[in-house]
């Protein structure tokens, strides 16, 4: 419908039905209107000083340390304490608020689990809404799924910690507004989850931990301390009562991590290397700097020493101020082919040892199959310790903003190109039909590896770059392959499934946005429009 419906000061464009009237209760709404009343214009504020910063950076400067903050890093100081039920996160699984997934993914031999809202969900109403009555079920310990042949998938005892990931900041929920305007989808995405489950979470002696996505200044970080502080206020609860871990996974975060740690001190537990959006974020803020232009997708590894650095920096930054270093995602699937299965069980092994020996507190995995190995490899390195809080990293030279820096070794090839542009295309398809998270080529995408894929591309034509073979990346080239590789994704998928998908409008939005001469800036916000 195209009429809004009006509650609290804020419209709904879509009728309440039997969903929405359980989440979008009159006191959930209420609380909601405060938070978006309350907090929106400052929220635009910073969305617009994200815009000013990347303009200096195209205009040639370069990301750095800020001294004006000197007095926060060169203090001793600590985060508020840590809770007891997350004093051990050695593995935790992300992956969609889709019922059966959130089952699943608790009862996987895990520690916690971060249900997404973010980059494993295309956020269509019915999903966002779904997700949230799936959580409050979760909580509550009511949630069930029956199959299509009858199976039947039930909580089972001592389920992984929940962990809320709500949206980032630009992105809207564009089914409800304030002033004729789209409100935040990060607000919505917490005020609702906040609102039904703190009491249910702190009576089972948990709470409402959240994970923050996307932060690029500690400007954020104090507004969503504040936005924090008022819910608790809200609530009745004592401050510190909500708790967050902040994924750094944006170029300019990693140099204010200090200070993010200091902004959030009463509501942080952790940071955590959120290493494929770091990747797309090292492509976007460097897209015109010719010097820092990154390689086939497959050659960024951990090992690299611009991504080496990141890792180490961001476990010394934490256990100086005590809070926990969580380390990246293993987005490998298990497969029946005892071979390649060894394979990949091996990949994610070397990488998750490299995490371990370096000092994290533990990581991220996609699939639970990947749980007992990665299991295997904290365990063998915590012994009988929850955490490595006591690894501070002290005999480290200090990490120079060169390091974080420092361009990446590796070959574009024609190969990578193609798998780029095959990679992107069938994620996008996905992501406009209403599936966030998705397995392609044995790797669980979500938003953040398509990103790489595209915006590679994008950096690739507008810096002129060859090939290893010596062709030059122009659009005409990009058009050509792109076609190409469509014929390639038909066939590999095969007609009746090609036919039904939207593959078309998918390469029509990836066209667009890799020829285009201005870099936008998140292919989800293009996606949001053609999402029902």
């Amino acid at each position: 419908m195209s009429e809004q419906i009006i509650r609290s000061q804020l419209g709904f464009t879509r009728r309440f039905g039997e969903h929405e009237t359980h989440i979008l209760t009159e006191e959930a709404v209420d609380f909601l209107a405060e938070l978006v009343m309350r907090f929106t214009p400052q929220r635009n504020r910073l969305l617009a000083e994200r815009i000013a910063v990347q303009q200096r950076i195209d205009q040639g400067e370069l990301p750095d340390f800020i001294s004006e903050t000197d007095s926060i890093k060169n203090s001793e100081w600590k985060i508020r304490s840590i809770p007891a039920d997350l004093q051990d996160r050695r593995v935790e699984i992300t992956g969609p608020v889709e019922r059966k997934m959130v089952i699943n993914a608790l009862n996987a031999n895990v520690k916690v689990f971060m249900a997404d809202f973010e980059d494993s969900l295309a956020p269509d109403w019915q999903k966002v809404i779904e997700g949230q009555i799936n959580l409050r079920d979760a909580v509550n310990g009511t949630i069930s799924y029956t199959n299509e042949s009858g199976k039947i998938y039930q909580l089972r005892p001592d389920p992984a910690v929940l962990i809320c990931r709500v949206r980032g900041l630009h992105l809207p929920e564009k089914h409800v507004t304030w002033q004729g305007e789209a409100i935040p989808g990060s607000l919505f995405d917490f005020a609702l989850y906040f609102f039904h489950n703190h009491r249910a979470l702190l009576s089972k002696g948990s709470g409402p931990y959240f994970y923050l996505p996307k932060m690029q200044s500690y400007q954020e970080a104090d507004w969503w301390s504040k936005v924090f502080s008022f819910a608790e206020d809200y609530a009745g609860l004592s401050r510190g009562t909500i708790k967050a871990t902040v994924l750094i996974e944006t170029l300019p975060a990693v140099f204010q991590m200090d200070e993010i740690l200091y902004h959030l001190r009463d509501h942080i537990v952790g940071l955590n290397c959120g290493r494929w959006d770091y990747i797309f974020s090292y492509i976007k803020t460097l897209k015109n700097h010719g010097d820092r232009v990154l390689p086939d997708r497959q050659s960024v590894t951990m090992t690299q020493p611009f991504l080496n650095a990141y890792s180490r920096l961001l476990i010394k930054t934490c256990h100086r101020r005590g809070a926990f270093a969580m380390g990246g995602m293993a987005a490998f699937i298990p497969s029946k082919d005892a071979r390649r299965n060894e394979w990949v069980l091996n990949k994610v092994r070397t990488d998750k040892e490299l995490e371990a020996k370096n000092g994290h507190d533990g990581t991220w995995i996609a699939h639970p199959g990947l749980a007992d190995t990665v299991l295997e490899v904290f365990d063998k390195v915590l012994g009988n310790r929850s955490n490595q809080l006591e690894v501070l990293r002290e005999e480290d030279a200090g990490i120079t903003a060169e390091q974080l820096l420092e361009p990446c070794s590796g070959e574009r090839t024609e190969e990578g190109m193609r798998a780029n542009i095959r990679v992107a295309v069938q994620y996008i398809e996905a992501w406009i039909s209403g599936n966030g998270c998705v397995p392609i080529y044995g790797l669980m995408e979500d938003a953040a590896t398509a990103e790489i894929s595209r915006t590679s591309i994008w950096q690739w034509i507008h810096h002129g770059k060859t090939l290893s073979d010596g062709q030059l990346v122009t659009k005409p080239m990009f058009r050509r392959m792109l076609n190409e590789e469509m014929l390639v994704i038909q066939q590999e998928l095969g007609e009746q499934r090609f036919s039904a998908g939207r593959f078309t409008q998918a390469a029509a939005l990836m066209e667009k946005i890799t020829t285009q001469d201005e870099l936008i800036d998140f292919l989800t916000l293009p996606g949001y429009q053609l999402l029902a």
